[in-house]
């Protein structure tokens, strides 16, 4: 039992959790508490998807097929319970550039190669690796972002106008919108003004109710009964659609795909590490766990099929899948559900979509840029140590200077530098020191050794603790290097050694040629097999080294080998 979990089958790691759900005798209560849940994640997601869609440069409608399509294949075939898919604010920023660079089917080729890609790392079993992101990387590009975003959303705040398109990098476009601040329109500064003061009373007072959609509503019906000269849906877009589109595949080429691919990479990326977070989120507000590589499969399918129906990128979100867990979700069924429920309201309320204020989505996109900015967490990884600061910052500035990829790539290579400069500085090289005659010292691995073991002259000792990897290893040749002695054996205890690279092999190597030519003994004493077999690997030098299992054997070898001959004889000793 105990192997089975900790070693799944291929068929355990991708089965997804609707089939697990439905095993555990699922029944009519389930059906009924995932209804609920669905139809609340779904006046949620309603104005949202649509705000997101407005934000990324395409028209609200994609953000509903990308909410209804992806949505049901990412709760469908996922290994979370509780995963609701969709387009995320996270991706505004990166969808966006793509539009602007490639227009509209090269965002949808993107995105299906995108979901082709995150079906390969799912079958691939990297999902483990993509919670390694450090902290202070998620928190910088988070940031980064929601600072984006809130830049993307204030000519439709204050309802400016444009002599011209706005500039997409943040400097020159908040030079653009600083110039046409003398066309401010109060109508607009009032209704955006008003949905966030609704969302955030009902959010105070009434915490369980749709504050979104309530607010959206409320604005569009003020707009409409006060004939406000506000720019809405349905002057700016036409309105939107009521049914479906039928399923397409995008223009495809050699060119077009090479030329998106590096956007299909970043997609990627972004939603692994979104649809992961969030899976964790609903863990930890469950007590379930999630299959990792079965979700990213789902987002990868979620995305193909978004993709095919003119959607744009999919992935897990947080604040909807929190809400369908808080709603009382049972299971998957509620967020296909969600989607279910998303089709009927776009079928139904499609004319009434066109009396929506810009301002208004302005509003919502303001409200998530604030909840995405993570403000509390930022300040506190600013004060905690300089390498945090330096990770977070060099991740938020990138993020908004330059872009989320190169943002996300240069934090985590920093945090990585920054770790193994840690661990280096954590290993330790000590001469074994004199002890009294009835003491018995022991090694940090537990073993006893020669209390008179320095008292030999002919003899020196020493253990190497910790991580002792290609960055301590020139730490530690330095010490070696370094020995003042001269003596006719060494014993380098390694018990205490955690991790042990090639790198290292190959010091102890040099460090044992170094010793055969001035004619002493080597012992290593206390490795492991695996640290045994990194020196046999990587390093020749090691045939002259002579392996015990702790120090006490390797000074009684040494001594008897001094006392037999005063120099080494070739060859590898193994107990």
């Amino acid at each position: 039992m105990a192997a089975g979990i900790l070693n799944p089958s291929f068929v355990e790691l991708f089965t997804p959790k609707l089939i697990t759900v439905l095993r555990e005798r699922y029944g009519l209560s389930d059906l009924r508490a995932d209804a609920v849940a669905g139809l609340t994640v779904a006046i949620v997601a309603l104005p949202l998807s649509m705000a997101i869609a407005i934000a990324s440069g395409v028209t609200p409608d994609r953000g509903l097929y990308t909410a209804i399509i992806g949505g049901f294949f990412v709760s469908a075939l996922g290994g979370s319970r509780f995963q609701i898919g969709g387009p995320a604010g996270a991706f505004i920023v990166l969808v966006a550039a793509t539009v602007a660079e490639h227009g509209v089917d090269g965002l949808i080729l993107a995105t299906l190669l995108s979901g082709l890609i995150l079906v390969a790392i799912g079958f691939l079993r990297l999902g483990a690796f993509i919670k390694y992101i450090p902290y202070p990387v998620t928190v910088g590009f988070s940031a980064g972002i929601a600072t984006i975003i809130f830049a993307s959303q204030i000519k439709d705040l204050f309802g400016l106008t444009l002599s011209g398109p706005e500039p997409g990098p943040l400097l020159e476009k908040l030079s653009t919108l600083g110039k046409a601040l003398p066309t401010t329109s109060p109508s607009a500064v009032g209704v955006a003004a008003a949905t966030i003061a609704v969302i955030l009373l009902i959010r105070r007072y009434r915490p369980h109710w749709p504050g979104l959609l309530i607010a959206v509503t409320i604005a569009s019906a003020a707009g409409f009964a006060l004939g406000l000269p506000i720019e809405t849906i349905g002057t700016h877009f036409g309105g939107i659609p009521r049914s479906l589109p039928a399923p397409y595949l995008p223009a495809m080429s050699y060119d077009k795909i090479t030329a998106v691919l590096p956007a299909a990479f970043s997609f990627a990326l972004l939603g692994s590490i979104e649809s992961l977070l969030s899976a964790v989120v609903a863990d930890s507000m469950s007590g379930r766990r999630h299959r990792s590589n079965c979700e990213l499969v789902a987002q990868g399918v979620a995305n193909m099929a978004s993709a095919l129906f003119g959607g744009i990128c999919v992935t897990g979100t947080i604040a909807r899948t929190a809400t369908n867990v808080r709603a009382g979700a049972r299971g998957p069924i509620a967020g296909m559900l969600h989607s279910l429920f998303l089709l009927i309201f776009m079928m139904v309320a499609a004319p009434l979509a066109s009396y929506i204020p810009l301002a208004a989505l302005a509003g919502v996109l303001t409200i998530v840029a604030w909840n995405m900015a993570e403000k509390h967490a930022f300040a506190t990884l600013l004060r905690a140590s300089r390498g945090a600061a330096i990770v977070l910052l060099a991740t938020f500035l990138l993020t908004i200077f330059r872009d989320l990829a190169t943002g996300i790539l240069v934090g985590f290579s920093l945090a990585s530098l920054i770790i193994l400069r840690r661990m280096s500085q954590s290993l330790e090289v000590e001469t074994l020191g004199p002890m009294d005659e009835d003491q018995s010292d022991r090694s940090e691995a537990g073993e006893a050794y020669d209390a008179t073991l320095t008292t030999d002259r002919d003899i020196v000792a020493f253990r190497i603790s910790g991580a002792f990897f290609f960055g301590a290893a020139a730490g530690v040749s330095a010490v070696l290097d370094e020995i003042a002695e001269q003596p006719k054996a060494y014993v380098i205890d390694l018990s205490a050694v955690q991790f042990f690279d090639s790198t290292a092999a190959v010091t102890i190597g040099e460090f044992a040629r170094k010793a055969r030519r001035a004619g002493a003994l080597v012992y290593v004493s206390g490795a492991s097999k695996a640290v045994r077999r990194a020196l046999l690997l990587h390093s020749d030098g090691v045939r002259r080294v002579h392996f015990k299992d702790d120090v006490k054997s390797a000074v009684s070898a040494a001594r008897a080998a001094i006392a037999r001959a005063p120099v080494a004889h070739e060859g590898m000793s193994v107990p």
